[in-house]
């Protein structure tokens, strides 16, 4: 019988495990030495204060594609959440924050519900979601900016835990959360073992319905601390700006960093990678005064490249 030969192509030189992490590697120190003022801590802290938001519905999006699914509806849902705590806030930070994640909630469980139990394309759903979403933030929100002055709320967003942002501290906690999860738990390989083949985890006594209504909760209620950082940040709620592209930020990440649209995986930490680097190539774009419209095609790029070295091999 003859051996097969080894796979030397690009699909082995670009591994999930490494191909992200050596790719932001490069890219970093070409510039750190092209691009002036690059590679100081301040432009690090900056970095990683912008991609904080992005990691967390990235993370969100990590379980939902490690399940074979898709969730688009992630912008959308830090508009909403935007929109109910700037209106609330002045009844209360507990208040309001609570009403606004319990609007992230309700659209995690109808996610959830039309995609595990209606059976419904999570792709065509989520679509759909995300403008009838959007839509609601904006009725909610009279289509304008909600303005408001809360010190202790938008320390979420502006305040630091001694050097360090709080924003990224709370990225970095959720990080930390997922891996673990992921790694760990019986509910990470259940997400993987749906994701790798529902029918076979089915027959192992998987309820893989259960697993897609949380993955989807997981990934609405991470939208929606997202869509609390960003309207901290701002200081108003935004239905109109917050979370736009958030879902083509989210995938980037996830795909780049390892977690395959087929399912059966998670890499949580190349998810991180995968943000980082597309953070990366925005702020390098940006202060090499590039437009930002080609920081958008060269990320393009990048996806593409990622799921065609993912795509099923030839038997």
């Amino acid at each position: 019988m003859k051996s097969k030969k080894p796979d030397l192509g690009w699909g082995t030189l670009w591994n999930p495990n490494f191909g992200a992490f050596a790719a932001l590697l490069i890219l970093y120190v070409a510039n750190a030495v092209f691009t002036p003022r690059f590679a100081t801590v301040s432009n690090t802290l900056n970095m990683l204060l912008q991609v904080s938001t992005t990691m967390l519905v990235a993370i969100g999006m990590t379980f939902v594609i490690a399940s074979r699914g898709i969730d688009l509806t992630v912008g959308s849902t830090m508009a909403l959440v935007s929109v109910i705590v700037a209106l609330l806030i002045k009844y209360g930070m507990t208040v309001a924050i609570l009403f606004a994640l319990s609007g992230a909630l309700l659209v995690g469980l109808l996610n959830g519900f039309l995609i595990s139990r209606l059976k419904l394309d999570a792709l065509i759903t989520t679509l759909a979601a995300l403008i009838l979403w959007r839509g609601i933030a904006q009725v909610v929100g009279d289509g304008k900016l909600v303005p408001f002055a809360h010190p202790t709320f938008e320390a979420l967003g502006k305040g630091y835990l001694g050097s360090i942002p709080i924003q990224v501290v709370i990225a970095g906690v959720v990080i930390v959360a997922a891996f673990f999860c992921i790694r760990s738990t019986l509910f990470g390989r259940h997400i993987v073992a749906v994701g790798g083949n529902e029918e076979a985890a089915r027959l192992a006594g998987i309820r893989a319905e259960r697993v897609k209504y949380i993955v989807y909760i997981i990934s609405a209620l991470l939208a929606g601390f997202a869509g609390l950082v960003e309207t901290a940040r701002l200081g108003m709620g935004d239905p109109s700006k917050v979370g736009v592209n958030a879902e083509f930020d989210a995938i980037a990440a996830v795909v780049v960093g390892g977690t395959p649209f087929s399912g059966g995986r998670a890499n949580i930490l190349g998810t991180v990678v995968g943000a980082l680097l597309m953070q990366v190539i925005s702020t390098s774009f940006n202060m090499l005064l590039i437009p930002f419209t080609w920081s958008l095609v060269f990320k393009s790029v990048i996806i593409l490249f990622a799921i065609f070295l993912q795509r099923p091999k030839e038997i």
